[in-house]
């Protein structure tokens, strides 16, 4: 038997790094039937594979127009091409086969690609007479190389209507633990959609943190579900990175306020990032304000707001929305912490303003800052010149 698998996102991302578990899943399951596996790295399907997966994370990861007409067809015209993942099917994903899905996956799948573009990447250094610091452009492949992965959980109650996971209405034991690590391997990446709602979730940490590794949840957890004990857990435990919560709604502003001054009793030390979804409820100067009063709260807790721009599978309303550059302009300056540490929103759009080229007309960021101003000068008063770290809203008093 011969097996090809094509990862969408890797071939179709250019900045794309981070491991298709569901890939490694069926690569695991055939070779251990003996099959030969060949990660594809492009979409000419030679005869002789019995059988092409093709997996896909991301909507907007582009692929041929001859992959896209197998989605949900039933009479596939090419019975050894397979198609899965929510980039094709949103929230309607249909689920792997048991005994893939609870297959230990295959980590060394990626091992043949990250070979190739190690020696791709020296090459085009000594061709720029430059050293190859190979350690250094292998932190990016640290998720294909030291991390177990997988999910201890699956499913959510909160059924938001911008997320895929719609399947479950509540939050489950999915694997046990011993399904997916790897002895060889240093660190545990879980993908879990929302662990803290799981009622096991205690006995479930107290195992994790029992392996003695750097753990990490990938997709985020529930700040809205924290507890004193949950934090005592969390905030003690050899956690991997930034801890990662969402705020994606504006009506849990009091709620997150009040597990934000949780989060600071327990945690001194590690960085604490929260996606910001814009974009969803609207794209008016409404959403905009509720954004920077979102990034305000967050700043004054010195934590680090990640702007999400809302897309769907169909499309992406912000880029029909007058202040499509003003979006652009606010994640830019929100998502790269090095800037938002030391810049307000108005320092970034005057930095950019002075590395124009043409000092006649505004750069693009300077633009959409002074519209907007311009037009709604109460909001630009009240959240253009916040900054990291600053207790902007008396939070200390």
């Amino acid at each position: 038997m011969k097996i090809g698998i094509i990862d969408a996102d890797l071939i179709g991302r250019k900045k794309h790094r981070f491991p298709n578990l569901v890939c490694e899943k069926i690569s695991g399951y055939w070779k251990e039937k003996g099959a030969e596996v060949y990660l594809l790295m492009d979409y000419n399907l030679p005869d002789f594979f019995d059988y092409v997966y093709i997996a896909k994370v991301f909507t907007d990861t582009p692929v041929p127009d001859f992959i896209n007409k197998l989605i949900g067809k039933k009479d596939n015209p090419n019975e050894k091409v397979k198609i899965g993942g929510t980039g094709f099917y949103f929230d309607k994903a249909p689920n792997l086969p048991a005994e893939i899905e609870h297959h230990m996956p295959d980590y060394h799948l990626y091992d043949e690609w990250i070979k190739n573009e190690v020696s791709r990447a020296c090459k085009e250094a000594e061709q720029k007479g430059k050293v190859f610091n190979k350690s250094k452009f292998m932190t990016q492949f640290k998720e294909y190389t030291d991390y177990s992965i997988g999910f201890i959980t699956r499913g959510c109650f909160r059924k938001c209507k911008f997320c895929v996971n719609q399947k479950f209405d509540h939050v489950f034991v999915h694997s046990p633990l011993r399904e997916f690590l790897d002895p060889s391997r240093k660190k545990l990446c879980f993908l879990d959609d929302n662990f803290l709602g799981c009622p096991q979730w205690k006995s479930l940490l107290e195992e994790i943190i029992s392996t003695g590794r750097q753990f990490k949840f990938k997709q985020g957890l529930d700040e809205r579900l924290l507890t004193e004990e949950k934090c005592r857990m969390l905030f003690n435990s050899k956690y991997d990175g930034d801890f990662t919560f969402a705020f994606d709604n504006i009506s849990d502003y009091e709620l997150i306020h009040e597990k934000l001054k949780m989060i600071r009793k327990y945690n001194q030390k590690k960085s604490v990032k929260f996606y910001v979804l814009v974009g969803f409820e609207s794209t008016d100067a409404k959403d905009i304000e509720n954004a920077f009063k979102r990034v305000e709260l967050l700043l004054c807790y010195r934590c680090l707001p990640y702007i999400m721009r809302y897309m769907d599978k169909n499309n992406t309303p912000w880029k029909q929305s007058k202040y499509r550059a003003l979006y652009v302009t606010i994640a830019r300056w929100c998502n790269q912490p090095s800037i938002i540490k030391k810049m307000s929103f108005r320092d970034f759009c005057e930095a950019n303003q002075a590395l124009h080229k043409n000092k006649n007309t505004l750069c693009s960021a300077m633009k959409s800052m002074v519209d907007f101003e311009n037009e709604y000068p109460e909001i630009a008063a009240r959240y253009f010149d916040i900054r990291f770290g600053e207790d902007n809203l008396n939070i200390t008093k």
